[in-house]
């Protein structure tokens, strides 16, 4: 099985899920591959499209939510969106580069790569088996004007919104949203936090702002440091974000257990020797919280589709919010001193999140296309 993964550098989120699949795919003996598909336009492009979204995220996160609530409203009223006819030229880059090669099926964990197909599809150009791979917890704007054979759905409770948005039920896939099978691994405390340089016999609170270090990150710390300082540890993931790093190094660089992290591979270790995470609920950092399971203090969302994903953890019990940075350090530290919170979190994590879904996205592609 040849499988193509079409991703977009809009968070780290898509290319965490599209890896997760990939690695799926290639340990089951298929062949994967995967990139930016706005790459075949131009590395400008794909550079151009990063550095807005990137900047808008980071600087004017409300901008963001006001885009993505315009969105909303404009996926009510039309079939075919703005986002929908500027994603069609990249049909003219695409269509080449899928003569030339040969796929028995495509997976989208971003809806761009959607769109483009979308229109190829009615415009007559022959594709393979196509699948679109949510990576948050409700159906953000535009996904129902795309025309994919399936898709996957981060929950089974998540069907009724994307029906009564247009999709249709035969084509929904409860699976969940792919991470690494790295999250499921039973990694001993102990030895994550050796191998990270950690601290023995003290809790550590791991922190972050996604792979971009969006948020209230500095404020956080900030808040939490002086409630943990000499007691436990912690340690912050700044991801791409080099401005807060620098600022944290600069402040915290002395301190004794406070560990400054840029961008890493092993988010899977730091969530096993750490005791909670606080992050922005991003959908797949948040999936990946909670296959790990981990206790989870949400953070500030962006507005739009973390929002959603907030509120879906919190209903379900497998994370804690609260608005501001100084609440969530109260909040998560408070959290840690109940056993029997702690114990209800994890298991409503395991209930509702398997860490399995790129494994039942796999199997279902080697069915499909044994028939």
């Amino acid at each position: 099985m040849k499988v193509l993964i079409l991703s977009c550098k809009t968070g780290g989120g898509h290319d965490a899920a599209g890896m997760a699949l990939k690695e799926e795919l290639e340990s089951r003996g298929h062949k994967a591959v995967m990139f930016d598909y706005l790459v075949l336009a131009g590395q400008k492009v794909s550079d151009a499209v990063e550095d807005v979204y990137v900047n808008t995220v980071k600087n004017t996160p409300h901008i963001f939510g006001a885009v993505y609530n315009i969105g909303m409203a404009v996926s009510r009223l039309t079939r075919k969106s703005p986002v929908y006819y500027v994603n069609s030229r990249m049909a003219k880059y695409l269509r080449p580069y899928l003569e030339k090669e040969n796929f028995d099926a495509i997976l989208m964990p971003h809806l761009y790569p959607a769109e483009t197909l979308t229109y190829m599809k009615r415009h007559g150009f022959p594709l393979p088996l196509t699948l679109a791979v949510m990576t948050d917890y409700t159906c953000i704007p535009f996904w129902e004007e795309t025309d994919c054979d399936y898709y996957v759905i981060p929950h089974e409770e998540l069907k009724e919104i994307c029906i009564k948005r247009g999709i249709p039920e035969e084509k929904l896939l409860p699976f969940g949203i792919p991470v690494s099978r790295r999250f499921r691994l039973k990694t001993n405390q102990e030895k994550a936090r050796a191998y990270l340089g950690f601290p023995e016999g003290k809790r550590m609170h791991l922190l972050m702002g996604g792979s971009m270090g969006a948020g209230d990150l500095e404020k956080l710390t900030d808040k939490l440091w002086e409630k943990v300082r000499g007691k436990e540890g912690i340690a912050v993931i700044c991801g791409s974000n080099k401005k807060i790093f620098q600022k944290l190094k600069k402040k915290y660089g002395d301190e004794k257990d406070f560990f400054v992290i840029g961008k890493t591979k092993q988010m899977e270790l730091y969530m096993k020797a750490c005791d909670i995470i606080y992050t922005k609920p991003g959908g797949l950092t948040s999936t990946e919280a909670a296959v790990s399971r981990i206790p989870i203090v949400h953070t500030t969302p962006i507005p739009g589709c973390e929002t959603a994903n907030r509120r879906f953890f919190v209903r379900h019990k497998m994370s804690i919010t609260s608005r501001t940075p100084e609440k969530q350090a109260e909040e998560g530290t408070r959290l840690l001193e109940s056993p029997a919170r702690l114990k209800i979190m994890r298991e409503a994590q395991k209930n509702c999140v398997s860490g399995k879904a790129a494994a039942r996205i796999v199997v279902f592609l080697e069915d499909k296309l044994s028939h």
